[in-house]
């Protein structure tokens, strides 16, 4: 049931705004903001033409992510470049996520690593983050968790979450420190007060289990359905088994089958045979509304990020 793992946080938008363009960035973000992404297009594209970096970074998203214009990965790394070679730190760090995940390039992990160093010695939070993830991995860097921690560290105190839960992880497996459960909750908690997912996942692993804070089944339940409402994969296996075995929740096989069948839609490798084996324990009835909750099922929005 358990699972702890680091959390790479891929690139996105990023403004900063130049004074001669500010009001067509401006524009362009806030027709964004309301999902009006061909205005935002036909904002920022003849600033990119013009060379504006933060616009080129921009029109990188839109075309990454498809938004306003046809999806073209080739197309998004060729604006993320053209910012990055002008030193903007946060394109430099897209360039990199495209790297690693092998979109519109071919997949080159020490590639990412040194666009992810560029924009990290730039102080972005995103690429010290990126950077520590490949250090902790191994990929396109040595295995290093002393230098993993150092990025973390860096990228924690700009309060990045995502780096947050990643020390958390360090201090749970005692890699590159002493192993300290203690000091694994103190960050997860700090993460997981943010909205953070999968350090919500992971602060209930250490309540259900009592390493570093007190057992508390119901705090544990708390936390995985904080991360299991946004969508966790292992979230919403791990609320399903509390569900099936009645621990910290009145037992309900109805209720452990929605999460197992939302956790196995989501690809977790336990939760497919967790939710055929909740299925057999069903009425017909039983089943037909846990379907029907599986199928009007909405992930909720974080209130803190």
């Amino acid at each position: 049931m358990k699972q702890i793992a680091a959390a790479l946080l891929a690139g996105g938008l990023f403004l900063s705004f130049c004074l001669p363009a500010q009001a067509n960035l401006a524009e362009g973000l806030a027709a964004y903001r309301k999902g009006d992404y061909a205005t935002a297009f036909k904002e920022w594209q003849p600033l990119a033409a013009k060379g504006n970096a933060d616009a080129q970074n921009n029109m990188g998203v839109l075309h990454e992510k498809g938004q306003g214009v046809e999806r073209n990965f080739v197309e998004s790394v060729n604006w993320y470049r053209r910012a990055a070679d002008q030193g903007h730190a946060q394109a430099q760090n897209n360039v990199g996520v495209m790297y690693e995940k092998g979109l519109g390039v071919k997949p080159d992990a020490k590639e990412a690593a040194s666009w992810y160093a560029r924009a990290a010695q730039r102080g972005n939070a995103n690429a010290q983050n990126n950077l520590g993830v490949l250090y902790f991995g191994g990929r396109g860097v040595p295995q290093d968790y002393a230098q993993a921690m150092q990025w973390y560290r860096r990228a924690a105190a700009q309060n990045s979450t995502n780096a947050m839960n990643n020390i958390g992880v360090l201090y749970e497996r005692g890699f590159g420190v002493q192993q300290n459960y203690t000091e694994a909750a103190q960050w997860y908690r700090r993460a997981a007060e943010r909205g953070q997912q999968q350090a919500q996942n992971n602060l209930g692993v250490l309540y259900e289990k009592g390493l570093g804070v007190p057992a508390d089944m119901a705090v544990a339940l708390n936390w995985y359905r904080s991360a299991a409402d946004q969508g966790h994969a292992q979230a919403q296996n791990n609320l399903g088994v509390l569900y099936g075995s009645g621990r910290g929740v009145p037992a309900s096989m109805a209720q452990a089958y929605v999460w197992f069948s939302l956790a196995a839609a989501r690809g977790n490798p336990d939760a497919a045979s967790n939710r055929d084996a909740a299925d057999r324990r069903l009425t017909p009835e039983q089943r037909e509304e846990a379907q029907a909750a599986v199928r009007t099922w909405k992930p909720k929005l974080s209130e803190k990020s």
